[in-house]
């Protein structure tokens, strides 16, 4: 499923318009971003939880050359998901 295939069937399950459901969408995925960016994890009860982890910096190889490039420590999103949404997905 793709952004406009959710917004669709987000029109259809909230009897909406396409455009209400896109700025709904928009906006709650804008607001997991803003979240996240502050270092706050957001937990959505039944569904999971989006967070932010450090990841430390490394040594990698480049595929083409085979010379050694250093990787710097970043910060990147991961999602747990839940145990509700778990038990939906081996259903």
């Amino acid at each position: 499923m793709n952004k406009a295939e959710l917004v669709a069937e987000v029109a259809k399950k909230a009897d909406i318009s396409k455009e209400a459901a896109a700025e709904a969408v928009d906006a709650t995925f804008d607001n997991i971003a803003a979240a996240l960016k502050s270092g706050d994890t957001v937990r959505i009860v039944g569904f999971g939880n989006f967070q932010v982890a450090q990841r430390k910096a490394s040594t990698g190889r480049n595929p083409r050359t085979g010379e050694e490039i250093q990787i710097p420590a970043s910060r990147v999103p991961k999602f747990k998901a839940g145990k509700a949404l778990k038990e939906a997905v081996n259903v």
